[in-house]
């Protein structure tokens, strides 16, 4: 019996970090893109119709940002991990992100192996990812 795919939206505010990631997840076998959302609205949206298993969400996005989005979609949707997608190593971000109910963050920098291992597999097992910074 074959396990279940790992159902994953996709949400930055730029086409080619969507594609990127689109492409890097598609390569997986035990993991399958069900959407891309470019904002906050979307990702809110999508996250009700599409009931992902995990959100990767970027942090910094015009209107509503990945926090916001973040803390509407754990308030509807319990059961969806959401994990933070972010150029931002700051502390700030990631206590903001967790106090949302999000599951962990990911520094765009990060190994890609980082975003599938950490990012996408943990959350959908349901397993809490903080990585490695500077926590104060």
């Amino acid at each position: 019996m074959s396990e279940k795919l790992v159902r994953v939206l996709i949400v930055d505010d730029h086409d080619i970090v969507r594609a990127g990631i689109r492409m890097l997840l598609d390569a997986q076998p035990d993991m399958t893109v069900v959407g891309e959302a470019s904002n906050g609205n979307e990702a809110v949206e999508l996250a009700s119709s599409l009931a992902p298993d995990v959100v990767l969400m970027d942090i910094s996005m015009p209107g509503m940002t990945g926090i916001e989005a973040t803390r509407a979609i754990k308030a509807t949707s319990s059961q969806i991990e959401i994990v933070g997608l972010t150029m931002h190593a700051e502390d700030r971000y990631f206590f903001q992100l967790l106090q949302a109910g999000a599951s962990g963050y990911v520094v765009k920098g990060a190994a890609p192996r980082e975003l599938l291992v950490r990012s996408a597999r943990h959350p959908a097992a349901r397993r809490t990812f903080i990585p490695a910074c500077n926590v104060s």
